[in-house]
């Protein structure tokens, strides 16, 4: 595993979550970890209790659990993104079309598009879903205006080409209001928005990662056991990008916490196979050869929003001699969720999206509540542990340049 000596045992954690592309506020997530902890605490016979942070600093939350007969205080911190999300989502509806067909063109005219379903069809398909989904509602919109239009064009004329407008538009904005259940616009703005530069990180968010990288940096003098950084869906990459920055300028002490990386249900790809992507590349690159860290990286085929036990190093083809990192396992969802379970949960892709966050019936060495707030460190819990045998390592990205 890493060059890390693991401690014997952790009583003092320190967890930075950074989510993925989530408009919402953080307070779903702490109130996700207090549903779902207590459900897999019921569950796995251990004692979970969460109570709220004061003070200044990230929105977070206490954890004091009792596992294994040792009490452990975490503290949770939520790495906020979700303003410069909201502000990415404003976009009109015709800018939102416009968006669209600019981002189509990026992945398919450089290549990245086909690329991306040599490794899984299943995020491809997410993909490609708010296209066909805006597409069809304008489809929609269109026919059901000049349907009326036509209806009532013997009667009033050329109004009712006005008319037939207004339907269009109705229709649109109706469409628009009810996407919290349809997801089009969502999914639309959150590839527009990875895709804007072609692979650079927008300005706005590279300040904020940077903010990240200080806040963790602060982390590492405090005394704690381990100081834990997760990522979620493309807040794994952005993870991969702090982290990078982070260990390049900053030597973690021999004496300190342990510093770990935990990735779940990555989506790197999506922006690593971009041709200006050259900053994404050598971040991982640089954290796969990391002797000061244990990075791994969870995910499972039954996510079809991830790109499932795709080793994000390998595939954007920046591998090279002496790479460590990630160890790369599966959450297998069929073994782990009980059979009634997983029948519930198959076909909601987004809610599965998210179940490296919850609960499992019969949770195996992936555990989420026994890894942010139980007396292992990462490093430990999955010392010696092989990656998974159907991972995906080879090169696949057409572009795989580290230098601009």
């Amino acid at each position: 595993m890493s060059s890390q000596e693991p401690q014997s045992q952790v009583r003092r954690r320190r967890v930075f979550y950074i989510p993925g592309y989530d408009p919402i506020h953080p307070r779903r997530y702490r109130e996700l970890y207090r549903k779902e902890g207590r459900a897999q605490a019921d569950l796995s016979g251990y004692e979970l209790v969460i109570s709220a942070k004061s003070g200044e600093g990230p929105y977070g939350w206490h954890v004091i659990s009792q596992q294994d007969d040792v009490e452990v205080r975490t503290e949770v911190e939520v790495l906020v993104w979700s303003d410069i999300v909201r502000e990415s989502m404003g976009s009109s509806i015709p800018a939102t079309y416009a968006q669209m067909v600019r981002t189509a063109w990026i992945y398919i005219s450089g290549g990245a598009l086909w690329r991306l379903m040599r490794l899984r069809k299943g995020p491809v398909i997410a993909a490609l879903y708010p296209v066909m989904m805006l597409v069809g509602q304008l489809a929609l919109a269109i026919l059901s205006g000049w349907g009326i239009a036509w209806l009532l064009s013997p009667w009033i004329g050329w109004v009712a080409a006005g008319v037939g407008f207004a339907v269009v538009y109705a229709l649109l904005r109706w469409f628009r209001r009810i996407d919290n259940r349809l997801f089009a616009y969502y999914l639309m703005h959150d590839y527009a928005y990875a895709s804007q530069l072609r692979g650079k990180i927008p300005q706005s968010l590279q300040q904020r990662l940077d903010q990240f990288r200080d806040l963790i940096a602060e982390a590492l003098v405090t005394p704690c056991d381990e100081v834990l950084v997760v990522g979620h869906s493309s807040g794994a990459h952005l993870g991969v990008s702090v982290l990078a920055d982070l260990l390049r300028t900053t030597e973690p002490r021999p004496d300190g916490p342990n510093l770990s990386f935990l990735t779940l249900g990555q989506v790197a790809p999506m922006v690593s196979f971009l041709p200006d992507a050259q900053k994404l590349r050598s971040d991982l690159q640089f954290l796969s050869l990391a002797k000061t860290l244990t990075w791994v990286d969870v995910s499972a085929p039954g996510d079809g929003c991830a790109f499932a036990l795709c080793d994000p190093v390998a595939v954007s083809g920046v591998a090279v001699a002496g790479k460590r990192w990630p160890l790369v396992l599966s959450a297998a969802f069929t073994q782990t969720l009980s059979s009634d379970r997983w029948r519930e949960l198959r076909w909601r892709f987004f809610r599965l999206h998210f179940q490296y966050l919850c609960a499992f019936d019969n949770p195996g060495d992936y555990d989420y509540f026994r890894i942010t707030a139980g007396p292992q460190t990462l490093a430990r819990r999955f010392a010696g542990r092989a990656p998974s045998r159907s991972r995906i390592e080879r090169t696949v990205s057409k572009y795989t340049s580290v230098t601009p």
